[in-house]
């Protein structure tokens, strides 16, 4: 699905999409170690700094294996890690991927994450010849689920108790897209 020895670089107007280093550890603890961020994750907040470690070791071996392709969200302005944007589970057979982002509290309301996100569906349909895009979103979550359907995911059902986080029995509404829908909205021709 995608070749070469890590993640190609995605530029938008304000953002890139790029692979992740060990440089970025400081950046990705700042996220995912916010309570606010993570409140409607599937895992708790980091509360080490190892766990960033560990999280950018993880999506090295991840790529490596093609189960999941997790970018940084970099600000051009100051080449400052602000979130991630993930193709997960990734099916070549069915044309498929299920997407996700984090984005750290500082940069929430200011377009960055809905930049990120439509940079990285254009080229999950375009480069990737993808067929559908999934989302699990939270359905608390109002900001995600306003994100997700502005670029187009339908809302296809929930999924009841399909999480367990820090001891709390979580729900997902679970968005689906199609590439032709998609295209069909963003005003390319053909399928």
């Amino acid at each position: 699905m995608i070749d070469g020895s890590q993640l190609p670089e995605i530029r938008v107007d304000r953002v890139r999409l790029r692979w992740l280093t060990h440089d970025d550890v400081d950046s990705l603890f700042e996220v995912f170690g916010d309570s606010e961020v993570m409140k409607y994750w599937s895992s708790p907040p980091f509360d080490r700094r190892c766990q960033a470690v560990d999280l950018v070791d993880e999506i090295h071996r991840f790529f490596e294996r093609k189960v999941l392709f997790q970018w940084g969200i970099e600000r051009l302005e100051d080449q400052r890690v602000i979130g991630t944007c993930t193709l997960a589970e990734p099916s070549v057979q069915n044309r498929r991927a299920e997407l996700g982002f984090a984005l750290g509290r500082e940069f929430w309301g200011r377009g960055y994450a809905r930049e990120a996100v439509e940079a990285l569906v254009e080229f999950a349909f375009e480069t990737l010849r993808l067929h559908r895009l999934e989302a699990d979103v939270d359905p608390r979550n109002a900001a995600s689920i306003t994100l997700v359907e502005r670029i187009g995911f339908t809302r296809e059902g929930t999924l009841r108790e399909r999480w367990l986080v820090g001891g709390e029995v979580q729900d997902s509404a679970f968005f689906g897209l199609l590439r032709n829908e998609w295209r069909s909205r963003s005003g390319r021709p053909g399928q």
